[in-house]
């Protein structure tokens, strides 16, 4: 394995307008360009004239934005506007289906994400990712949460109950499970499953926490727990959700994206977009007008 595989990210590279084998990618920059810190405005997350295709099908259209470090950004607009397929390329997930391609560039800490030299599972380890379906494996509560650090090759049980229990913690959930780690996960209530979702994401240290309509399937009690959670997270994780919920997005994000037909109709802080977005088309859906 190359030391650029094991890199958190791997040096910037030129993008190329589509993905295609490593040899039609532009060689790194120079050691003294690759290790320079990334201008004081660009994002922690930073998409660059970005569209998304899934076969002939074009998806996103010229996304260009900066998701800034340790907030939490929302992304709404009414369904099929391209912000879940979006999210789910924040960490290479749309890989997975065929025949899909790209143009632009998504790059993370100043790093491209398309490096033909990264891993895609280390990647996927530091981008963490939560969907709307709480999906707690058939093993225990304790096994659920250290599944990632297994898999990495973790088995020290001093330092996975450790782990187990900061992420569990950080998930608000630790008081109400901790003394039933060793049953099934599958006996939680759907909060808690959704919780424990979240420990078992960030058990693995990730820089960053995608969440795909979190609390779409929940009750009201439990969105709040989720909500206050999310905004918990963004201490020490910057977060990016996807809900339709606008009164969620207002109450827990910093920063929101109105996405509609593929395109990034507008983004801003999130007191701007709901109350005083440049865009008629955002008002409009805002105020309800259509969606």
């Amino acid at each position: 394995m190359t030391a650029a595989a094991t890199a958190p990210f791997a040096p910037p590279i030129t993008a190329s307008r589509t993905r295609g084998p490593a040899s039609e990618v532009s060689a790194p920059m120079p050691d003294d360009q690759a290790t320079a810190e990334p201008a004081l405005d660009a994002g922690f997350i930073s998409i660059r004239s970005y569209d998304f295709f899934y076969g002939s099908h074009q998806v996103l259209f010229d996304i260009s934005m900066e998701i800034p470090e340790k907030q939490v950004t929302a992304f709404i607009g009414p369904s099929g506007c391209g912000k879940s397929t979006l999210l789910r390329n924040f960490n290479r997930m749309n890989d997975l289906v065929d025949g899909v391609h790209h143009g632009g560039d998504i790059l993370v800490k100043g790093h491209t994400i398309y490096d033909p030299h990264l891993e895609v599972t280390s990647l996927r380890k530091r981008v963490g990712m939560v969907f709307q379906k709480s999906n707690p494996f058939p093993k225990s509560i304790y096994e659920n949460v250290v599944y990632g650090l297994r898999v990495a090759g973790q088995a020290d049980k001093r330092d996975l109950d450790q782990a187990c229990e900061q992420a569990l913690r950080a998930a608000a959930l630790w008081d109400e499970v901790k003394d039933r780690l060793g049953k099934s996960a599958l006996g939680l209530s759907g909060g808690q499953m959704q919780r424990l979702c979240i420990a078992r994401a960030i058990a693995v240290q990730p820089e960053i926490v995608l969440m795909d309509e979190p609390c779409s399937a929940l009750d009201p009690i439990a969105t709040g727990k989720i909500e206050e959670l999310i905004l918990e997270l963004k201490r020490q994780y910057t977060v990016v959700i996807v809900t339709h919920n606008m009164q969620q997005a207002g109450r827990c994000s910093d920063r929101t994206a109105f996405f509609y037909l593929g395109k990034l109709i507008e983004y801003d802080t999130t007191l701007t977009i709901f109350t005083n977005p440049n865009q008629k088309q955002t008002e409009d859906y805002i105020t309800g007008r259509f969606g």
